[in-house]
């Protein structure tokens, strides 16, 4: 890979683990747009550009998840008892998504869901009010059926399903601090079966394309997941002295910003193919 191709990976991993520390987001929604935009100029074909992006992105969160798994799982604040319902139905979700769903959806029509998420993400960022709550935790296996649909839904989007899991668990009573504490260790597996679909369904890429398992482009992946891990902490740090409500406002202007560049170029080459 060019020098100036690590460089800019290296800076990209650094700024989204900063990023992911600081405003509590996922770092997926930085990534897709900016792998969306550099990936064909390393001879990933345009045409598959944003399945490279995100599932690259989503690769990511396997590794970072871990390190954020861990240091709230020493402050006892993740309801393993949830983690456990959840987890079949993250993986089968995720499965169905990333090895049979993924492969057949349009990247014009993924980029579209991306930037619908986008906007749906900024939005909350702007008004910054909690999920409602009220009622319980349903039964044991409505939580496993909710873990599919959390597992299926963030493989299209590259996230880590925090969107869908936090809210949910906090109209159940759950505090917000143990609700984004066990939303990490979901995204693990969430991460995992969605990782392993994406590589056997983007199999064909894997001996033509260099640099590709599946549909993951690994050399990036290693680059991200390192700067991403390195300053994700220094983020943490800061978040408590930094005016993260301002900050939050500002990050999603330029989410929406990239979403639009993103949905644009991939109109371009879409109807151009």
């Amino acid at each position: 890979m060019d020098p100036t191709f690590i460089v800019s990976f290296a800076a990209l991993g650094a700024f989204v683990g900063f990023a992911a520390g600081l405003l509590g987001i996922g770092g997926g929604m930085i990534l897709v747009p900016f792998l969306n935009f550099l990936l064909p100029m390393l001879g990933v074909p345009s045409l598959i550009a944003v399945h490279a992006a995100i599932a690259t992105a989503m690769a990511t969160i396997i590794f970072t998840s871990l390190s954020s798994m861990r240091a709230h799982h020493a402050h006892g604040a993740i309801r393993w008892d949830i983690v456990k319902l959840m987890v079949p139905g993250l993986l089968i979700g995720g499965l169905l998504s990333g090895g049979a769903v993924f492969a057949h959806v349009n990247g014009l029509v993924l980029a579209v869901i991306f930037a619908l998420f986008v906007v749906y993400s900024a939005a909350k960022m702007f008004r910054n009010t909690p999920p409602p709550v009220g009622g319980k935790l349903p039964k044991p296996w409505a939580i496993t059926g909710f873990g599919g649909v959390v597992g299926f839904v963030s493989g299209l989007l590259g996230a880590g399903g925090g969107f869908l899991s936090v809210p949910f668990m906090v109209r159940a009573h759950i505090a917000m601090p143990k609700a984004i504490a066990t939303s990490a260790a979901l995204g693990f597996f969430i991460a995992v079966g969605n990782g392993i679909g994406y590589v056997w369904s983007g199999a064909e890429y894997t001996s033509v394309e260099n640099g590709m398992l599946g549909y993951v482009y690994w050399p990036a992946l290693i680059i991200l997941t390192a700067m991403s891990m390195l300053t994700a902490p220094w983020g943490a740090k800061l978040a408590h002295r930094l005016p993260v409500k301002v900050l939050k406002r500002i990050f999603a202007s330029m989410l929406l910003i990239l979403a639009v560049q993103m949905l644009i170029e991939t109109i371009r080459v879409h109807m151009g193919a």
